[in-house]
């Protein structure tokens, strides 16, 4: 969630003194990453479905800074690598499930069906964008694109879900429609720009190898 290098940059001095501490007392990086994706799932379950949304956001940002922390972790016990990206952007998964299924439990006990709908579109969209990403690059293209990549969707409903908290009427529910559309317009762009790489290679006959129609190489 928190990718800016200025942010990053800017809590590293309080960052590093914890990490150093953690590190002493033998605390690996993935264990933190573990811990952190544990606190934001069962903050996210608990308190979105209660309506509860204000604490929950306080409390899921606590964890979120579990994100800085075991990457920092990481490199100063030389531990950084392939492993410790693929656990971090693996588990990442399932705290975006966590927070959108606990907002989607909310509308759906609170008959709105429009708002649950519109939040079903951000939870499956969202393992839509990451998973296409993932497909591109084990095909030899690149989808790095997209209005509503992941730091800017939990960034716009948290903020909403923060302010509705207060009892603010609507901001929640036109922030996860609006969210949907900026999702399939997201989904539509990595589409396309997969397409422009790929269809060349296809029509020429010089494209990368990739499993026949049907086949999931998730």
């Amino acid at each position: 969630m928190l990718n800016n290098a200025d942010v990053r940059k800017g809590i590293a001095k309080f960052i590093d003194p914890v990490a150093k501490k953690l590190l002493d007392i033998g605390v690996t990086p993935d264990a933190i990453t573990y811990v952190g994706t544990l606190g934001v799932s069962a903050s996210a379950l608990w308190f979105f479905p209660r309506g509860q949304f204000t604490i929950g956001v306080i409390v899921i940002l606590l964890f979120v800074f579990s994100d800085l922390l075991d990457g920092t972790m990481a490199r100063m016990s030389n531990r950084a690598g392939p492993w410790g990206n693929f656990l971090d952007s693996t588990l990442d998964r399932i705290a975006d499930g966590a927070v959108f299924g606990g907002i989607l439990i909310y509308f759906a006990t609170q008959a709105e069906p429009l708002a649950a709908a519109a939040t079903w579109v951000c939870l499956v969209g969202g393992f839509t964008i990451s998973y296409a990403k993932a497909r591109a690059e084990s095909v030899g293209a690149t989808a790095n694109v997209g209005i509503a990549e992941r730091a800017e969707r939990l960034i716009l409903v948290l903020a909403a879900a923060f302010i509705a908290g207060f009892g603010v009427p609507w901001i929640l529910q036109g922030a996860v429609l609006l969210l949907a559309i900026l999702v399939l317009i997201t989904i539509g762009q990595r589409f396309a720009k997969v397409k422009s790489q790929l269809h060349p290679m296809r029509t020429s006959g010089a494209g990368p190898d990739a499993p026949a129609d049907g086949d999931d190489a998730s």
